[in-house]
């Protein structure tokens, strides 16, 4: 594992100072090899879902296993997208004029080599591969064993992909043992960011098991809060989606707040909510108002269900609604559904999530959706990058400094010159 390290590394160097039309070649070869081996692509996911199934693999896991004609379409127009945004590396951010014939130049810069650590989503092997090349990151994967196949004829597209475009296929590489995670934790020499898409207990694992930085996001338990100014229509539209669109993914609802005053409305929603598969576990003064429901446990409200389950609580106000959020969310994604602005901006404002709506779905927390292209995945922290990380979040910055036999000695003494440090435009 420290040899594939170090050879990611050499690889990514190679990446990220190849031209920029290198790493466009690449992604539109990837684009092409994603169609011309579409059926091959599918039929290996058929035998890993197939496996997975006879093995007992939890539903949500099952569900996010799966590929399909849409799911590939889905892909290939984000790197479509990726293709759209241009080269973003040594992009020029801020360019000063320290003395005549002296400038500096600040540029965008890849963050080196990453390592992703991901559970039953193939999916994530064209995401994160696309937004690796678009970077210029080197990038090592390790997926789950229930998607071995998938993600093997899947991590081979884009190392042909690079090779097609004349760029070193080793940049980007998959591995499939278990063992294979706990070395590659130690390669902090090699690999500058590990990303962990899966559970809160796979990203706290990996956070306590290495030196090397870890972005990751914990648990999905995001919030929809009915104001009782909200449109009893619109709010029923927008839960049904957050919840039922995708129940699997991490931005679907966990927890239903309902301003008291909204309570009468709450029967129909309930009831279409019920005719959709879900189940609903209701706090006292909610189940009041329900035609069907389970009475809410103490954990309801603060742990991520993966699938057709839904808490719904009453709450007296904003602050209480807002308060329930920070004690028992994620800071993933919440959003609120009502017709005063005031009290819209006040939740944008006053939310601490990485995202937060008015008057729309919690599904739409996404990086394809954000026109990121892809994400590699959603950030619940603070550093560096916060909510769906796109290509932005996988760069960083360096210093060029371009002279004409400067020395710092020039600037100091009785004769000293001075720094004039005039920004310079950045074309």
């Amino acid at each position: 594992m420290k040899d594939l390290a170090s050879r990611t590394r050499t690889s990514a160097r190679s990446l990220a100072a190849a031209e920029g039309g290198q790493r466009t070649q690449a992604l539109e070869e990837l684009i092409r090899l994603l169609t011309a081996n579409e059926k091959r692509i599918l039929e290996a996911n058929k035998k890993d879902v197939a496996e997975a199934a006879r093995t007992g693999l939890d539903a949500p896991l099952l569900a996010r296993l799966k590929l399909s004609q849409a799911k590939l379409d889905g892909l290939r127009d984000g790197l479509r997208q990726l293709i759209e945004q241009g080269d973003p590396v040594g992009r020029p951010l801020r360019k000063t004029l320290l003395d005549d014939g002296l400038t500096l130049t600040q540029v965008t810069s890849p963050l080196g080599v990453l390592l992703i650590i991901f559970e039953s989503r193939p999916d994530a092997v064209i995401q994160i591969g696309g937004l690796a090349i678009r970077t210029g990151n080197g990038l090592i994967l390790k997926g789950g064993k229930e998607a071995l196949h998938s993600n093997a004829i899947l991590t081979d597209c884009i190392r042909s992909a690079l090779e097609k475009a004349g760029l070193s296929p080793d940049a980007v590489n998959g591995v499939v043992q278990r063992e294979a995670v706990h070395a590659l934790l130690q390669c902090d020499e090699d690999i500058d960011l590990v990303i962990p898409r899966g559970s809160a207990s796979l990203v706290r694992s990996i956070q306590s098991s290495s030196r090397i930085p870890v972005m990751g996001h914990a648990d999905g338990i995001c919030h929809v809060f009915f104001d009782k100014h909200a449109d009893p229509a619109m709010a029923e539209r927008i839960i049904v989606d957050s919840k039922c669109d995708y129940p699997a993914a991490c931005n679907a609802a966990e927890s239903l707040l309902v301003h008291r005053d909204f309570l009468p409305h709450i029967r129909r929603i309930g009831e279409t909510l019920t005719a959709n598969g879900v189940t609903l576990r209701a706090g006292s003064q909610a189940s009041e108002h329900l035609t069907q429901c389970e009475p809410a446990g103490e954990e309801d409200g603060a742990v991520e269900y993966g699938n057709l389950t839904l808490s719904i609580r009453a709450v007296s106000n904003l602050n209480e609604a807002i308060d329930r959020i920070h004690q028992h969310g994620s800071g993933h994604t919440e959003s609120i559904v009502t017709d005063c602005d005031s009290t819209a901006a006040a939740f944008l404002a006053r939310v601490d999530s990485a995202s937060v709506f008015h008057n729309a779905s919690t599904r739409f927390a996404d990086g394809y959706r954000y026109g990121l292209g892809a994400e590699v995945g959603i950030s619940t922290g603070r550093i560096h990058a916060r909510g769906p990380v796109g290509s932005e979040g996988l760069l960083t910055t360096r210093w060029l400094l371009r002279g004409s036999g400067d020395t710092v000695s020039t600037y100091s003494g009785a004769n000293a010159r001075s720094f004039i440090h005039t920004r310079l435009p950045l074309d």
